[in-house]
């Protein structure tokens, strides 16, 4: 008998979860793939496998946890900056440098493991398989296979874009994360994969298909995603999005939940309810757990709006 938050559908854990959560929130990374369409800009969305134990079913982007391994010292001589430009640009005062590098390396590595899109490696100059692609197919794992290759793993592309931190108060799994939410543009070369054990299926797909597709229970999705996807939707393209991401500060988001006429809500930074009164982006500021599923005030016209 499989046990863990992936074997139950949302709405059940919406009764199950009404604990407070006292344990600190786990580092995490997320990457969200980016690319040009024939409708413009697209997003990388994968189904997170059904018995998973966060999440599962669910279509999200590719992350997760940060690996003691991702800040092994030897990424100081790896990276194309240096671990305290990247502390700089992920804007958290209180976290140590070693541990900022890490969450880059973390999101690369993850992008890798659970998609099979390699990011941050400068294409090879001679004809054939990329080294690091050799050695991976090879059963090497992704440290290991930087370890024994003269190669450098670039940074640059990859832009700290908001920052998720699970409340105390469980709504959706009963463990928390602190996760760092990067953009990045998908190299053309790359061919994203599914890896039937993380992941059993990867789809591009226009912000506004994927909240279309959600809204006629097509697909399922998280809060986390479902602001995300509203958010890119205001973006016309992949470049938009860097530009935003390049020119502001990535926002702190801890969404509050409460209970509303016996409504479960979610509301966020901006919200009339939330304890920050600025908002951390557009559109809707709660989600309410009704026809079990979230939705906004508004409903499908709030989330395309």
């Amino acid at each position: 008998q499989r046990t863990g938050v992936g074997c139950y559908p949302i709405d059940t854990l919406m009764e199950l979860n009404t604990t407070i959560l006292t344990a600190p929130p786990l580092d995490a990374a997320t990457v969200v793939m980016l690319r040009d369409g024939p409708a413009g800009l697209q997003v990388l969305l994968m189904r997170r496998h059904q018995a998973s134990n966060v999440l599962g079913g669910v279509y999200v982007f590719p992350g997760g946890k940060l690996d003691p391994e991702d800040q092994n010292p030897f990424w100081q001589e790896r990276l194309s900056q240096d671990s305290a430009t990247l502390h700089q640009r992920l804007n958290e005062h209180d976290l140590p440098s070693e541990r900022a590098a890490g969450l880059f390396v973390a999101a690369m590595r993850e992008a890798y493991e659970e998609c099979r899109v390699l990011l941050g490696c400068a294409a090879h100059a001679s004809a054939g398989v990329h080294p690091l692609l050799q050695a991976l197919r090879s059963g090497e794992s992704w440290h290991s296979a930087f370890q024994s290759q003269a190669l450098s793993l670039h940074t640059d592309a990859l832009l700290p874009w908001c920052r998720w931190i699970t409340p105390r108060q469980a709504s959706v799994t009963n463990k928390r994360f602190d996760t760092r939410f990067f953009v990045t543009q998908v190299p053309d070369d790359q061919l994203a994969e599914h890896d039937n054990f993380e992941a059993t299926e990867v789809l591009w797909t226009t912000p506004r298909d994927a909240l279309l597709r959600y809204w006629n229970r097509e697909i399922e999705l998280a809060p986390p995603q479902i602001m995300s996807l509203v958010h890119l939707n205001r973006h016309p393209n992949a470049q938009s999005v860097l530009t935003e991401a390049q020119n502001r500060r990535p926002p702190v988001i801890e969404p509050e939940p409460y209970d509303q006429e016996g409504v479960r809500t979610i509301c966020y930074p901006g919200d009339p309810r939330h304890s920050v009164t600025q908002a951390a982006f557009p559109g809707p500021s709660r989600l309410m757990f009704k026809n079990k599923r979230f939705e906004p005030d508004g409903g499908l016209a709030a989330l395309l709006d």
